[in-house]
Order: C-alpha cells, then sequence, then structure tokens
C-alpha cells in the first residue's frame, strides 16, 4: 500500500508538466472536493487521458475502474494499479468491481465513475446510466459532479479542457434512500446530469467569451 501512495505521488509530479503542456488545462471548482471522508466523483468521460487529469486537479487519490482488456500485460497492470485503477469487465456487470468500488468508499476513498458509462466520441455529453445514483444509493455517501469540457478545437488530439468540479450532492439531496426504487435512481441520475451539463455550459460560454 505505502509504495502504490509513492508511486502515485511520484506519477502526479512526473505527468503534471507534460499534461499542462499537452492539454493547457484549467482547474475550476477543486476546493468542492471533501476533504475526508468516501466520496463519488461522478464525470463525463472523453478519452484515455481523463483519469489522469482528474487526479492532477485535486489533492486528494482517486480511484477508477478500467476496463478489463488493460491489464492484459503485467507490467502495465501494475502499475495503472498502483494509480489507483482496478479491472472492470464492462459487458458482464462485473459485480466483482462493483464491490471493489464500495469497498473503496467504505474505507473513506474516493471512487471515480464516468457516468455515461463509456467515451464520446464527439465531446458531447452522452446519455447517464445509472450505476453512479445506484452506488451513492447504497452507501449514503455525497456525490461531486465534475465536468471535463474541450474548449478548444475538438478534432485535435490535445485540445485545450477545462475540468470543473462542483458542489457535493448528499444522498438525501438526490432523493437516494437506501429502500429506494428505479424511480429515484432515475431522478438522482437526472440532477447529477443536470450539474454536469450546467458546468459544461459555463465553461464553453467563458470560453467564448474570452
Amino acid at each position: 500500500m505505502a509504495q502504490s501512495k509513492i508511486l502515485y505521488t511520484i506519477g502526479k509530479v512526473i505527468l503534471m508538466p507534460a499534461y499542462k503542456l499537452l492539454y493547457r488545462y484549467k482547474n475550476i471548482g477543486s476546493d468542492n472536493i471533501p476533504k475526508q471522508g468516501g466520496f463519488i466523483l461522478a464525470c463525463n468521460h472523453l478519452s484515455f487521458s481523463d483519469p489522469v487529469l482528474l487526479g492532477l486537479c485535486i489533492k486528494r487519490r482517486l480511484y477508477f475502474m478500467a476496463k478489463v482488456e488493460l491489464f492484459k500485460n503485467k507490467f502495465a497492470g501494475a502499475v495503472i494499479r498502483a494509480l489507483g485503477a482496478f479491472p472492470v469487465d464492462r459487458g458482464a456487470g462485473d459485480g466483482k468491481a462493483i464491490k471493489t468500488g464500495e469497498d473503496i468508499i467504505r474505507e473513506g476513498n474516493a471512487m471515480t465513475i464516468f457516468i455515461e458509462g463509456g467515451r464520446s466520441k464527439t465531446g458531447e455529453l452522452m446519455r447517464p446510466r445509472s450505476g453512479c445514483a445506484l452506488v451513492a444509493q447504497q452507501m449514503q455517501v455525497p456525490v461531486v459532479p465534475a465536468c471535463i469540457t474541450i474548449v478548444g478545437n475538438p478534432k485535435h488530439t490535445f485540445a485545450k479542457r477545462v475540468i470543473h468540479f462542483g458542489k457535493p450532492l448528499s444522498a438525501q439531496e438526490l432523493g437516494l434512500t437506501t429502500a429506494g426504487d428505479r424511480r429515484e435512481l432515475k431522478k438522482g441520475t437526472t440532477m447529477i446530469m443536470d450539474e454536469i451539463k450546467k458546468m459544461r455550459e459555463q465553461d464553453l460560454n467563458d470560453y467564448k467569451k474570452g
């Protein structure tokens, strides 16, 4: 565990200048991140760089699910595990991965969930999935909405990005109860996604204004 934390810290130190140069990213609202306790970071998903960009913007260590194929190479798998990733078989309703995520939150850590369930190829927001709200419902932990917005040329691999963190939403604010049903999940999911949409619109408008 100690080695993993050291590698995570070293990775941030090495990657920060490179990502600043490549993406010229701007960080907004990182002070909204809870200083302690388990929570879910719910974010849209644009590229493989997203987990790194999120991790570089906040002080707390982030954990996130990564597709199982990335772990087939033993060396690469060991590295990304040390950086907070754990495997998920997205096509099989991976209960083990969900339990791992819940254990991470239960231990007081930050669990990243890409609310759309996959990467957007256009940069536009996609339809959200209920997995984020489901974990928040079961764990009764807050959700911090986050949005990564491409504000440069979307066709450019290293287009400029804004990483925006919203205020934490408690399970109660999202209307999520331990005895809730699908309607609760749908409503909670919509509320989280609406916050992400607001941040995206704000960041795009601010960029256009210069």
